[in-house]
């Protein structure tokens, strides 16, 4: 458990190769690091020049639940 409502569980174990799952509600956002990395650098690109990203239609990144495991349904 991580905190309160988020949880890790293992998903799939193959010789040496383990696959793990993030359970969160989805008012958490759960990126992996290089797509944490990307929005992080496309907000700080975005705050420290302004008028150009505006200019250049760059828009900052909000990828929301993407990457998330469809829950079950039922």
């Amino acid at each position: 458990m991580i905190g309160d409502d988020v949880r890790i569980v293992v998903v799939a174990v193959d010789r040496d190769t383990v696959k793990l799952g993030i359970e969160a509600p989805r008012t958490i956002p759960v990126h992996r690091s290089e797509v944490y990395d990307e929005i992080q650098r496309t907000n700080r690109a975005a705050v420290s020049e302004p008028t150009k990203a505006s200019s250049e239609g760059v828009r900052v990144a909000d990828l929301g639940g993407k990457g998330r495991r469809p829950q079950p349904k039922g």
